[in-house]
């Protein structure tokens, strides 16, 4: 096996939000199931979009469609576990923005998973690219951190 990445610290994330585990989450081997991460991902981006006024889920001319998702697991996470997530952004153009988002046991210093996800800024109605509207942009921009 290759060298394996240490996990992320906390200090690689720009935000945080808190994210409950479900009893459904858990697979038959008594852990959270790879793919409800992938859940998670989408719960910490987008919750943070509705919560900070940048996306209207039914009414916004513009949304990010979700064009590339990885993980990487580090620990086991089992329900009845509190979550954090964290967010950072590590690449932003035009029409594109790069998330990773750390999966923690809250509290934790290390991340028990890792992943990345691509939005694509689109009209909702043609679902073309469009440049990422400016308000959306700045908030963003306050998430930016790429490592050295």
């Amino acid at each position: 096996m290759p060298d394996r990445q240490t996990p992320p610290a906390r200090a690689d994330f720009r935000l945080f939000r808190a994210i409950a585990t479900r009893w459904m989450d858990n697979d038959v081997y008594g852990h959270v199931n790879n793919v409800v991460y992938y859940s998670y991902f989408d719960t910490a981006v987008n919750g943070y979009l509705v919560e900070a006024g940048l996306l209207d889920i039914v009414g916004s001319p513009v949304v990010g469609y979700v064009v590339e998702t990885a993980c990487t697991f580090f620990a086991p996470i089992a329900f009845p576990d509190a979550l954090e997530a964290g967010l950072a952004v590590t690449a932003l153009g035009k029409s594109s923005v790069t998330y990773r988002i750390g999966i923690f046991k809250a509290g934790a210093e290390r991340a028990a998973a890792q992943g990345r996800f691509v939005h694509v800024y689109v009209d909702r109605q043609t679902e073309r690219p469009v440049e990422i509207p400016a308000p959306t942009r700045r908030a963003l921009e306050a998430l930016l951190f790429v490592r050295a």
